[in-house]
Formats: structure tokens, sequence, C-alpha cells
């Protein structure tokens, strides 16, 4: 690389247009040869200031040969003690370069997919951080995009803490995860019937492994890293050659689907668990089944053998623990205290202690020696799927249904941190070898279809991640007071809590219904709330003081949405019941019962000018009613899935919906008639809205993690935003840029709309 190239840009004055300048060739080179050249070269300030500046980060990130990751290992050219010492105020400047090359890990599995959304996830990232040269930064990227989403408080997990990396790649849920004795990889098997092997350094997937008929519950890999074996569903355990990346074997002979896998530490042997009440004994040199251990009279669900490979561990749903002699295979004795199933064992890398995690919610501390009982703790408020121990023997890792991973103090049964980030439950856990890192992987969800994630904590140090704090659990509904004062959001945990807009903290906290809150609205004097519930009732609530003023009863099944008429101040409310209700907010009274949808109705929306009411349905249709009549007056099919959400643009034309068939659709009001069909989203969208000036359609809500804003002339999607789990539900303010957007997580997004004249 000729030496002025690299002179020419010493000065560092303007990136971009420094790089327009040059040949496709030489960005090329500079892109990827300059960062190392300057360093080595002793120009190691220069490179500290290149890689502080955004739009060599965003050339970087866009150029074809290069991408995030390559951007990232830029920044370990500095992570390094013989560089350190050449750095003017080398700690800050650490510092700096660490909390930039976190956010850009943290965000690395979206950026892989939408690069154009790294002005918003940076300043997600970086935004609770004050030093001037990441507000320098910030504003460098803030000036460089026109159209864009951007957080107004700080709700993305932020460098520094113990979340590391988010892997995305699977299709169903991970229960199954296994690193190499080197630290280089980790191997995941899914519900999706795969195996997939991924660069622990890097986060990328390095090959897929296919062949399983069923769900992969199990994986392990030999000491020697040469073989992966993989246990199913499908009644069968596979052998793999890691280097060649094919199947050796297949080992047949359990008569139901196989549990837990472990190799013994010479790599020779492979013992196995299944629901069919068995352990096996495998030889992995030839295949053949050596041993069947009978016992367990329910099935078992894992399994472990101790440092020294003298006994066999296994925990089942018969609520016991049995320890075999693995050369016998006979019961040394059976643990007994756990009061459900046993899903989890572990053994202390010291051989002197078992670890079991129980549906119970609870951990079992045992001696090895004695068989009694040291510790109980009560981990989780959910049962437990999953247990690990580091390699030093001093603390526990748990996960649970409650979609949390907790770290725990061995010796004194205490807990260390709690890392909870997961759109669902927690699937499967491992501890890297050196013990500095935990791999966890998210388990089936509850509720829809979310993205499986993978996610790489450090468990020595890290700060805690901002939430807003009450959101506890999976937020259905969110709405926003036409005064732009409160944020209002229901949540699965059968309460409503109100936020202050303007500063993020919660005003009050609503009690009162006996089930989750599915859908909330509020007056347009933003005076009062009304909330519709899996109880089947609808509650209206004085929004100053949080006073309930009265009940609404009728509907036969949970509410699933309400809307209200800003004129005559009605009540309308969609059910799983198949019918839509209007009440009289006066008096509390039902007015009228709409029939007609032949499946559950997910929406309404109306239009007061022509008292016409718009609903959504599971039958895959939108019916268009007259409200004073109480008749339908058509229907509108053309959606190949239930259609999740209706509205209506401002000036009354067109009609907006949005399907499970990941499609939104745009219709004319007057006609009926289906004007565009919008694609763009990778899953179901389950929300939309439009802004007051009838040009911009938000689709929110889809469990591909996005929010995406379009240009409804062209199509366009003109700013998108990517949240760390499924976007639930979102609410537009009343001043056509103010957008809140919420999690599963819990957590609550507050976003600006850049760049839009309202």
């Amino acid at each position: 690389m000729r030496t002025t190239l690299q002179e020419d840009f010493l000065a560092m004055s303007n990136v971009r247009s420094r790089l327009a300048e040059l040949s496709s060739e030489e960005t090329e080179l500079f892109l990827g040869e300059v960062p190392r050249l300057w360093l080595e070269g002793g120009q190691v300030n220069k490179l500290c200031r290149l890689l502080t500046d955004f739009e060599f980060i965003e050339a970087k990130i866009n150029h074809p040969q290069f991408g995030v990751q390559a951007l990232i290992n830029d920044y370990d050219l500095i992570d390094n003690t013989k560089v350190l010492v050449n750095i003017e105020s080398d700690q800050n400047k650490v510092k700096l370069l660490k909390l930039i090359k976190g956010a850009l890990q943290l965000s690395a599995h979206i950026l892989v997919k939408h690069k154009t959304q790294l002005i918003e996830q940076l300043w997600g990232r970086l935004l609770p951080f004050k030093e001037p040269e990441i507000l320098a930064l910030l504003e460098q990227a803030k000036q460089s995009k026109t159209t864009w989403l951007r957080l107004l408080t700080p709700t993305l997990s932020p460098p520094g803490g113990r979340l590391l990396r988010t892997l995305a790649g699977h299709r169903s849920s991970v229960d199954a995860i296994t690193v190499t004795s080197d630290d280089k990889y980790m191997i995941s098997g899914s519900n999706d019937k795969t195996l997939k092997v991924w660069n622990l350094e890097t986060g990328k997937e390095i090959f897929a492994l296919t062949g399983h008929t069923d769900n992969i519950n199990t994986v392990a890999v030999t000491p020697d890293s040469k073989l992966l074996i993989s246990g199913s569903s499908d009644k069968t355990i596979k052998v793999w050659n890691f280097k060649t990346r094919k199947e050796l074997f297949s080992l047949k002979g359990h008569t139901n689907q196989v549990t837990s896998i472990t190799v013994t530490l010479g790599g020779n042997r492979l013992i196995s668990s299944s629901e069919d009440k068995t352990i096996k004994v495998w030889s992995l040199t030839t295949g053949k089944e050596l041993k069947t251990f009978i016992g367990h009279t329910e099935k078992v669900n894992s399994v472990a053998f101790t440092p020294y490979g003298k006994c066999i561990i296994s925990g089942s749903d018969d609520k016991s623990i049995k320890i075999w002699s693995l050369e016998t295979g006979k019961v040394h004795y059976t643990l007994i205290g756990h009061t459900d199933s046993v899903q989890a064992v572990a053994v202390t890398p010291d051989g002197k202690r078992v670890i079991s995690a129980s549906w119970d919610n609870t951990i079992r501390i045992w001696s090895l020696e004695t068989g009694r009982t040291i510790n109980i703790i009560p981990a989780h408020t959910s049962p437990l799927t999953s247990v690990a121990v580091t390699h030093d023997s001093k603390q526990i890792i748990s996960g649970s249904l409650d979609n949390t991973l907790k770290v725990w103090n061995l010796n004194r049964a205490k807990k260390v941190d709690v890392l909870a980030n997961h759109n669902s439950w927690v699937g499967a856990i491992a501890v890297t070898p050196d013990g500095k890192q935990v791999i966890s992987g998210s388990g089936k969800p509850l509720h829809g279809s979310v993205p499986k994630t993978l996610k790489v904590w450090n468990i020595e140090t890290g700060k805690i991640i901002f939430t807003l704090k009450g959101c506890k659990s999976y937020i259905k509904s969110v709405t926003v007071t036409p005064n732009c004062k409160w944020v209002i959001s229901g949540l699965e945990e059968r309460i409503i809590n109100i936020w202050n807009l303007q500063t993020g903290k919660k005003h009050l906290t609503l009690p009162g219904h006996s089930d989750q809150i599915n859908t909330i609205a509020v007056t347009p004097n933003s005076e009062l709330l009304i909330s519709g519930s899996r109880d089947k009732t609808i509650k209206v609530w004085n929004l100053e003081n949080g006073s309930e003023i009265f009940t609404l009863r009728g509907h036969t099944d949970e509410v699933t949405f309400i809307a209200i008429t800003p004129i005559d101040k009605k009540v309308i409310s969609a059910s799983k019941d198949k019918t839509i209700k209007v009440w009289s907010l006066k008096t509390g009274t039902e007015l009228n019962t709409l029939t007609g949808h032949t499946e559950q109705v997910n929406s309404v929306t109306f239009m007061s000018s022509d008292r016409l009411i718009i609903s959504a349905s599971n039958d895959k249709t939108l019916k268009v009613w007259d409200l004073e009549m109480g008749k339908e007056l058509y229907t509108l099919p053309g959606h190949a899935d239930s259609v999740k959400a209706v509205a209506v643009t401002p000036d009354a034309k067109r009609l907006i919906s949005s399907s499970v068939d990941n499609t939104l659709k745009v219709w004319n009001l007057k006609t009926g008639e289906e004007i565009l069909c919008i694609k763009g989203h990778t899953n179901q969208i389950n929300a939309v809205a439009v802004t007051p000036d009838s040009k911009h359609l938000i689709s929110h809500c889809s469990y591909d993690n996005t929010l995406q804003v379009w240009n409804l002339e062209n199509q366009d999607v003109i700013a998108s935003f990517s949240g760390e789990s499924a976007l639930t539900c979102c609410a537009v303010a009343s001043d056509g840029i103010t957008i809140v957007a919420s999690e599963r997580s819990g957590r609550l997004h507050f976003l600006r709309l850049e760049g839009i004249e309202v």
C-alpha cells in the first residue's frame, strides 16, 4: 500500500469525503490494512482516533469485503499490553474503545442482517455514557442520517455489562449447548432438528449439521474435540466427525427420546439417558451398546459422571437422583428430597458435590460421599430447566422458565447475580472451560413465534442492564395519552403501569384484573383509562388518581381489543368469543353486539364521520360495520392468515391491515378494493399505526424484533428499529413522531422519529 495513502488519512478530518476520492482498490486497502499498518508503525493515537470516528465505522461495516466482525477485529488490535504503553492517557482511551467494541458486539447479530441499523444501535447502547469522545461519536452519527428512530432513554443493553453477544440463527428453541475444550467453538442443538457450530470469539456460525428427524435435546464433544455427539427425540444418538462434518454412525437402542448425553474423560465411552426410563453406556470406538442401567420409575432427564469416571449421576421425573457404578451398573444410593421432577444434574469438578435442579423451583447441593443434602436454594420463581458449575467449583449457574439465568456462590448458597435478557425461558446453559463465559439458549416460546437466540455472558464482571423497573413480565399492550403526558402498559402479570413519557419514571400501578391485560385505551381528554383482560372484563379507571370507576361484563371469553369513539364516548370491544360489543362509557351499559366473524376478533377501529366500525379477525377477514344500525356492510377477504390489526388513515381514505401472513395490506375504504400489499417483515405483524399526516405507516410488534416506518406513497422503509427480543406492542403519540414500543422481555422503548415534519 502506498505510503501517501496512509499519510493522506493522518488528519482524519472527513473520512467519508476522503474515501469518496479513492478507487475501489484503494478504499479496500485502506479499510482493511491501515489500522494494522498504523499500529505497526507506532501511530497508535491516530488509530484510536480512527476507531472513534463514526464515518470509518460506517464505511467498514457497509463495505462488502468487511462488515461488523472485521471492524470488531480492529478494536482487538489495541487490546494488548505492548500497545497500551504507547497510548497517551491509555486507560481512558482503552475504556472508550472497549465501550464501542462492546456496543458493536452486542448489536452484531442485528447489524449482520440490517446494516442500516448502525446509528440506532450505537445510539441506543452508548447513550448512557457521557465521555466527550462518545458524545462526539453520537453527534457525528446523528448528523449522518436524516430519517431514523432515536431512542430517548437508554433501554438497550449497554456495553460493559455481563451480556457480551447474541447469536441468532436457529428457527426453533435451543435446548442443548456445549463448548469445545479449547474454548474456540460452541455447539448448539435445536428443535429445528439442526446442530450449529459457532466461533465463540466472533459469534459467526461455522457450519450446520442435519440428519435428525426430530428435536435435538442434547449435545456433547469428546475431550479431544474430534467427535461431536447429539441425542434426539427421534430416539437416536448420532456421532459426527468434527473436522469432516460427516455423520460416522447412529446409535440406536433407546425406545423413547434421548434426553441427555455425556462423554467419559477418556473419550471412549458415551452415557445416555432417555424417556424410556433407562441409562445406556456405549462404545464410541465401535458404536456398540455396552450396558443398560434400569432403576428409575419415570423418564430420566439428565445424566453426568464423576471426574474420575467411576460413577454416573442421573436425575429423573420420579423426583430422585441416583448414583450408579459405571462398571457394575448397580445403584450406590438414591438421593431423595426434591418434591418435583429433577431436570438437570451436575457434578463439581472437585468430585465432592452433586448439584440438582428441579421443577420444584429449587437447587439442591448434595455430598457425593455421604448422599446427604448440604444446601437447598429456593432459586427461581418458576421451574428450573438447567444447571451448570464453573470449573473452579465456586459458582453455580441456573436457568429457568422465568426467563432468567442466575449465578450462585456454591459454598455460601447465595445469589451473586441475575442475568435476564432472553425473550423466552432458558432452555440450556454451558460454561466455557476457562470459566469466564456462560452461554445460554432460549427455549420454546410460550407465546407466538420469536427468534431463537443464544447469548454469551461474561460471568466475572458487569453492570446492571437498564430496564424500566416494574416490567417484570410480558407487556401485552401499550398506549400513549392524547396529551402526550403518560404511557400506559398492560402486563401479563395482571397489572397496569402508568409511566411519565418525559422522564420514563413510573407514576402509578393499577391492580384489579384477575388475569393478564390484553388491551388498553384512553379517552380523548386523557381523563379515563379503559382496560380489557383475559378475565373477560373491561375496567374503566380514573387516570389521574388510579381509582376504578366501574367494570363492564358481557363477553364470554377474553377481551382482545378496545377502542373509544371520541364524540359520543362509546367503548367498542373485540373478543375471543367472536363478537364485537358497543358500550356506553357514561352509564357502563351494553348498547349492541355485532356478530358475523367465525373466529376470534383481534382488533377494531372506527370512523366517527361515517359511523363505521372496522374489525380484524382470525378468520382471515376484515369486516366493515354500520355503528348505528349494528349491521355488517361488507367483508374484505384477501389475507392468507389471521388478520391481527387494522387502522384507518387520518384522511379517512385508506384502511391498513396487518396479518400473520407477514404482509400489510392497504385498502380503499370507500370501495373495499385492495390497493397495495406490502411485504418486508419476516414474521407475523401484530399491529399497525398511521402517522397523523396519513403519509407514513408504522408496522410494529413483529416477532422478527423490528419496528418499521414506511412511506405509504412508494412503500419504502424510511426508518427501522430492532429490539433485543420480540416487540409485542406499540403506540404512537398524537404528535406523530413519539413512539413507545414494548418487548416481551419487559422493556419499554421510547423512540422519536427524526427527520419527519408533522
